[in-house]
């Protein structure tokens, strides 16, 4: 096998990478000549008995992951399905999704990554974008029933045309669409003998430059936007990683987030898979149980993103558990707070769906990983800053926007001819819309995450991204987690909220009080918040990001209500 070779499935409306571009990838280490159901086959064949998975119903080897993934795939594509159909997926963080993955990614066929949470609006919309043909949901994925759920969808979504209950019975997706096929995925696989199902697979391999899934934006408008990820490209960046955080054959990945994500696959998932070792699901998180987790699994990389790190900090029986194998655990902030908590290696990690990882190395210093996001993880990546909205690069020093080229980028969303117009630079740079700056650290150039574009905030026509506000703040011990939004100001235009979730046990700061806390951390002034609200928990989009639309609208109508005389 060559990834010089076409796409054995070709998908239309897929942005392919020039073969030109992949020819220098491959060149460069960027893409593998590797899919990922060779990962699992030769894993299986080398340490058939080694613990692929751990999850609270129990333990996967790799023999036995190997065999369910393949009865799977081969059963899908003898129900109907053929290689390059979409598959939606609406699964947990449990052994079956993992399975249903790899199935799919045997028998050509790609997962759409969306999540359980979501409902009609995203669920119809990518499900006609992408043309999907199968539904994958679980059964007892919470109270809502998702294949009920997904049985009326296909009245509005008539390219589906098959449904696969994991974790619950076929009859609980009753009302679908006359002629839907609905199945469970226990069903399927108990009735496809492996012997069979390794003669039909071994047909209908893909090749390297074939889709392996359809990852999802993370935007915040209502319905994320598809990104093709390619097997070759994918596998590539995945080592990638592996090699930047220190994994080797002794891993133990615990990952407690949805598994579906480009985060969960790309920084557990496959890691696992290339260097054999073991990936531990946690369902929920919880801090109990995640620390418990750890000490009891010898867990040597966690990933935290969001709520992982506010309850790993807030949790107070830290000293009760054994942490000393964990080697590295990679957030998206506050590193420098975890790693005073828990006593392990911390680092600040950066990454989007559409392309680009950076993060510091385990042995690099604290000012490089606590204050830095580090630099990209495959060596082939470019980065370049521009200033917003042009494509004139910033000085040394400023922050501006970063935009991102090499092996593992996009060349372009699924089907959006019209977005993609916009969202790459003449140099063929695709437009993150993130916030950066460039510095040295340790004799290397390393990258500080600033905010994003659409999160300025424009005080006097002084600009500042208020996330970098956000981790100054959250680094206040009475401060669980800080969002800041703008609030409209008659003489500046805008000026600075900040919405606190307050540690339990802790009274909210003063204004003026959390002002000095922020200036004593280097903050410019006019980048202080200049009043605060205290919420229980921040309101979220239907695509699970903090709604700060929402937290906007709330603080102008407390304006308007204050300044009206109605409070």
């Amino acid at each position: 096998m060559t990834p010089f070779n076409p796409p054995r499935y070709p998908i239309e409306d897929v942005c392919y990478p020039e073969p030109a571009h992949i020819a220098r990838h491959v060149a460069s280490g960027g893409w593998l000549a590797l899919t990922a159901g060779e990962l699992l086959r030769e894993a299986a064949r080398a340490l058939p008995e080694k613990t692929a998975i751990v999850s609270d119903e129990g333990r996967l080897g790799y023999r036995e992951f190997d065999a369910q993934s393949e009865r799977l795939g081969a059963a899908l594509l003898e129900r109907g399905l053929h290689p390059g159909d979409r598959v939606l997926f609406q699964m947990g963080t449990v052994i079956e999704t993992a399975i249903a993955l790899l199935a799919c990614f045997k028998a050509a066929l790609v997962p759409v990554c969306s999540l359980p949470q979501y409902r009609e609006i995203e669920m119809e919309a990518l499900a006609n974008l992408s043309g999907a043909t199968a539904w994958l949901v679980q059964g007892d994925a919470g109270s809502f029933d998702l294949a009920a759920f997904a049985a009326r969808m296909t009245l509005r979504c008539p390219a589906v045309r098959a449904i696969i209950v994991a974790r619950g019975p076929a009859s609980s997706a009753s009302g679908a669409r006359e002629g839907v096929r609905i199945c469970a995925l226990a069903d399927l696989i108990e009735a496809m003998p492996l012997q069979a199902a390794r003669a039909a697979l071994a047909t209908m391999a893909p090749e390297p430059r074939d889709v392996l899934a359809f990852q999802l934006s993370g935007g915040t408008t209502g319905v994320p936007k598809i990104i093709p990820r390619f097997h070759g490209e994918y596998i590539g960046q995945a080592r990638a990683w592996a090699e930047r955080t220190g994994m080797d054959a002794s891993l133990v990945a615990l990952y407690a987030l949805p598994l579906i994500h480009n985060a969960g696959q790309i920084a557990t998932l496959f890691p696992m898979l290339i260097l054999r070792g073991t990936m531990v699901l946690m369902a929920r998180m919880d801090a109990r149980t995640w620390f418990e987790w750890v000490e009891r699994e010898r867990v040597t990389h966690s990933l935290s993103i969001g709520p992982i790190a506010v309850q790993a900090i807030d949790y107070a029986d830290v000293a009760r558990h054994d942490c000393s194998s964990l080697r590295l655990l990679m957030s998206f902030n506050r590193a420098d707070l975890l790693e005073a908590h828990l006593k392990v290696p911390c680092t600040n990690i950066f990454g989007i769906t559409e392309g680009v990882l950076m993060s510091s190395a385990p042995g690099d210093s604290a000012t490089a990983r606590w204050n830095t996001v580090g630099h990209p993880v495959c060596a082939s990546d470019e980065i370049c800053i521009v200033a917003p909205g042009a494509e004139t690069p910033v000085a040394d020093g400023e922050t501006g926007e970063l935009c991102i080229r090499g092996p593992s980028v996009t060349s372009g969303y699924f089907s959006m001819p019209d977005v993609n117009a916009g969202a790459f630079t003449r140099d063929g740079f695709f437009r993150t819309g993130d916030l950066v700056r460039q510095q040295r650290v340790d004799g290397r150039v390393v990258v500080s995450f600033e905010g994003r574009i659409k999160d300025n905030i424009d005080r006097g026509g002084e600009k500042f991204g208020a996330e970098a506000v956000e981790e100054l703040i959250s680094r206040h011990p009475a401060i669980a987690d800080a969002r800041v939004v703008a609030m409209p100001d008659r003489v500046y235009g805008e000026r600075a909220c900040a919405w606190l979730i307050v540690r339990p046990g802790h009274d909210v700061p003063s204004l003026a009080a959390l002002g000095e806390f922020l200036t004593s951390l280097g903050l410019a002034r006019f980048k202080l918040p200049e009043r605060l609200e205290v919420i229980r928990q921040f309101p979220v989009t239907r695509v699970g990001k903090v709604d700060k639309v929402a937290l906007r609208a709330m603080i102008a109508a407390k304006l308007e209500d204050e300044q009206a005389g109605r409070t």
